[in-house]
């Protein structure tokens, strides 16, 4: 199978370099990385990945893969990832997503009526682009299957491994990178962590959020 993971400016690194992890280990997956130029993507941060190949030159893919981050905004809006994305999904047999990745997905008209999730403070986006909202680590529908928030994305990688290689596979490539999560807080999710920290992130992000919600509505009006 071919798996297409798109990667652009700002993206958040951990969305892309998560999954690419588990998925260069499933067996009989070729893992292309695409951008719209051969050019070195830039991540939030500065670190730097050199893509495979381009939007145009891409092969027809098994799987179309959009992490999150900053950059999104930009992309919501980009006719030329826009319709890349619809074009892929049109026979590609997985269409998915990790954090923000889905409001990407979404401003492509690729969620609409679907169940989908997201980074838990862009969660109440998705219904912008017809999504039914769902504040889950992994959320399956058809053949859209999309991750949470950043560190999701192992997660979300290891479910697609037992899918396409059986669990036995996914079990031994979660093994090989001992992915055996024991974090120092339990303030992973709104759920678990103080109320405090989650309405101090609430108030510092909301400028950001409503810039996003723009975009969002933009994006939906012109492709969804």
């Amino acid at each position: 199978m071919v798996f297409g993971m798109l990667i652009f400016p700002d993206m958040t690194q951990l969305d892309f370099t998560g999954p690419y992890e588990v998925f260069a280990r499933s067996p009989g997956c070729d893992v292309k990385v695409i951008a719209k130029s051969l050019q070195p993507v830039a991540a939030k941060g500065g670190l730097k990945f050199v893509p495979d190949t381009t939007l145009g030159d891409a092969p027809s893919l098994d799987l179309i893969f959009v992490p999150g981050g900053p950059g999104v905004g930009a992309l919501m809006e980009d006719r030329d990832v826009l319709e890349f994305l619809r074009k892929q999904a049109a026979h590609a047999r997985y269409v998915t997503s990790v954090c923000t990745g889905a409001l990407v997905l979404g401003a492509a008209g690729l969620l609409k009526g679907y169940r989908a999730t997201t980074h838990w403070l862009s969660l109440e986006l998705l219904p912008v682009f017809g999504a039914t909202a769902v504040p889950d680590r992994v959320v399956i529908d058809r053949n859209r299957i999309t991750g949470g928030g950043v560190t999701a994305g192992i997660d979300f990688a290891l479910t697609i491994a037992a899918e396409l290689c059986g669990e036995k596979t996914a079990k031994a490539i979660q093994l090989l990178i001992e992915y055996d999560p024991a974090p120092p807080f339990a303030s992973g999710h709104p759920r678990t962590a103080d109320s405090s920290v989650v309405e101090d992130l609430r108030r510092a992000r909301a400028p950001a959020q409503a810039a996003r919600l723009e975009q969002a509505k933009r994006a939906a009006a012109l492709y969804c």
